[in-house]
């Protein structure tokens, strides 16, 4: 991660296990890693959205669960970067895998009858969430936090694989779509990790607006909150077409995916 050579603000020194690449209250007194805070809207605001339409919708809780898990991420990684202090580092890792470990019921549990609760999973989940919790407070180690993080996402990976290809296949794009956004968020979040230094140093020779452009992070921001988002749309058509109702993903302002659901049953 980047060195601590950043100038100081109003939320003091770091005590953050974590200070990323972006220089530190470059852009605001008030907020140490700019770029990388206001990128997580991308991951309040239109979750809350899909939350709200979601319960207009009638649909199961666990869904309305799933978006306000992402945005619950976005306020808390939004916390993180704006003061880069160690409360506020865990705002945002832990909510992860809590949000996370939503969407693995969703996926897993998505074909029951309707309103089924598996109470099994339910425990499991919990387990695991808490497990990961105890320990990662007691062992303050990023990588740990990111491994347990991963092995939720994989397995994310390989249900939602065996499902468009076996079961649904005519959601694939949505799918590929989906892991493809996430991933290349992924391959930005370890370029801006390992090539810190050279982005670094490209900011100070490129205009403003360019240099914009090579805070990573917050593209990652931008594509894995993408991604989740459009993970739980697809995990609710799965869940939609299991029970037979017709939907669809349309866009709203032409630009934003939404999932739109016909009144009635087919037959």
């Amino acid at each position: 991660m980047a060195p601590s050579l950043d100038r100081q603000g109003y939320w003091g020194r770091p005590t953050s296990t974590l200070d990323w690449c972006e220089e530190n209250y470059v852009v605001s007194y008030y907020i140490a890693e700019f770029w990388n805070t206001v990128s997580n809207l991308i991951m309040i605001l239109p979750p809350l959205y899909g939350a709200l339409q979601t319960y207009r919708d009638g649909l199961e809780f666990r869904y309305t669960c799933s978006f306000l898990g992402l945005a619950a991420v976005g306020v808390g990684s939004w916390c993180f970067h704006m003061t880069l202090q160690y409360e506020m580092q865990l705002l945002d890792e832990l909510p992860m895998i809590y949000s996370t470990c939503f969407f693995v019921y969703c996926l897993y549990e998505c074909f029951k009858e309707k309103n089924t609760i598996s109470f099994l999973t339910i425990i499991v989940l919990s387990v695991f969430s808490v497990s990961v919790s105890v320990v990662y407070l007691q062992w303050k180690e990023p990588v740990f936090h990111q491994v347990m993080y991963g092995a939720l996402v994989a397995a994310l990976v390989i249900r939602s694989i065996f499902i468009v290809t076996w079961v649904y296949p005519r959601l694939r794009s949505l799918s590929y779509i989906s892991l493809g956004v996430f991933l290349l968020g992924f391959l930005l979040w370890n370029i801006d990790n390992l090539l810190c230094d050279s982005l670094r140093a490209s900011r100070k020779t490129l205009p403003p607006g360019l240099g914009v452009v090579t805070q990573f992070h917050a593209w990652w921001h931008i594509f894995t909150g993408l991604g989740s988002y459009l993970h739980i749309l697809l995990s609710l058509q799965i869940r939609l077409s299991y029970l037979k109702y017709r939907s669809k993903v349309k866009f709203l302002c032409g630009v934003w995916p939404t999932l739109h659901i016909e009144p009635q049953k087919t037959g």
